[in-house]
């Protein structure tokens, strides 16, 4: 029996399923619904996503609690997901989420497409303007966003991964303004969920990992906040960077990582070689990766992205 949820416009719809053949993929057992439709495993053509070879449902990581449907970027298709699951997703923007016997979830978002974007605001919810939209893309990685992940007061928990909640991507503003509208890339959550496995690996557990900044409107990256340093074509804008610090104690500064008894920008470089690794492992999750010193309004903190291409910067 797999338990399908769908979160839309603020509640909660459920319905249920049973299950016939099921299909393995990688570590995951997945099924197809009971139908006169169905085709046993042993003759179903080979289910061949467009992925790279370390990617399952639940990322190269192992970690994702969720994938994106709707995305360019994104690694499963409606298509193939649908094959999986049958019609679970339908042509509805929202988050559905599936549960299968062994009490696994994974949470299928379709995307709101950007073209319900009008003017600077969706709905209530102001955004700004991508460069894209006045001309000024400078390539295919600066085109507008496929789409928009709706944030409700109800879903903001969703559990993204092991460690990531849809609410910590949020843009830190219109702190009362519900819903709000999220771009993301599901290869940022991966990416990060691999770097904090580095990090036990290397002898630093990680029980809570900070996003200090994820996704940031134009409106809020042009003025919002502290803006010194901002780029005015961020990747933030694109849902692929995020400003991270390791905090298990929850003190809201980065922990002493390196074991020196201080908390300085060597800490966050211990994040950075993380990532480094990382992307050794993992060539299609190259991106940047930034080193920042304390300033008045935050402690050191690492910048990552998937920007696709090797850009390093910051404290030596």
């Amino acid at each position: 029996m797999v338990e399908m949820q769908r979160w839309g416009a603020g509640r909660r719809v459920r319905s249920r399923w049973t299950f016939g053949s099921c299909v393995a993929l990688g570590a995951v057992t997945t099924a197809t619904p009971n139908s006169a439709a169905i085709v046993h495993a042993a003759t179903r053509p080979a289910l061949v996503p467009p992925r790279v070879a370390d990617d399952t449902l639940f990322g190269r990581s192992g970690k994702l609690r969720a994938r994106l449907l709707g995305a360019t970027s994104g690694r499963f298709s409606l298509e193939y997901l649908s094959r999986l699951f049958g019609n679970a997703p339908d042509d509805r923007p929202g988050i559905y989420t599936v549960h299968d016997s062994a009490s696994r979830s994974l949470s299928l978002i379709r995307l709101l497409p950007f073209s319900r974007k009008h003017g600077a605001r969706i709905g209530g919810y102001h955004v700004g303007f991508w460069p894209a939209e006045r001309g000024r893309a400078r390539s295919a990685a600066y085109a507008n966003p496929d789409g928009f992940i709706e944030v409700t007061r109800e879903n903001q928990n969703l559990q993204l991964s092991e460690h990531f909640r849809l609410r910590d991507f949020l843009t830190k503003d219109q702190r009362d303004v519900w819903p709000k509208y999220l771009v993301l890339r599901e290869e940022l959550v991966d990416k990060l969920e691999l770097v904090i496995s580095e990090l036990e690996r290397g002898g630093h557990p990680v029980s809570r990992m900070v996003v200090m900044s994820g996704f940031r409107t134009p409106q809020y990256n042009a003025g919002g906040g502290d803006t010194g340093g901002r780029s005015s074509v961020s990747r933030h804008m694109y849902g692929d960077a995020a400003d991270v610090y390791v905090d298990n104690d929850g003190d809201g500064r980065m922990d002493d990582l390196n074991g020196d008894r201080r908390v300085d920008h060597r800490d966050a470089q211990v994040i950075r070689d993380a990532a480094e690794r990382v992307e050794r492992r993992h060539v299609d999750l190259v991106g940047g990766v930034g080193v920042y010193r304390s300033a008045s309004g935050h402690g050191p903190f690492a910048h990552i992205d998937v920007r696709g291409q090797r850009a390093r910067w910051g404290a030596p």
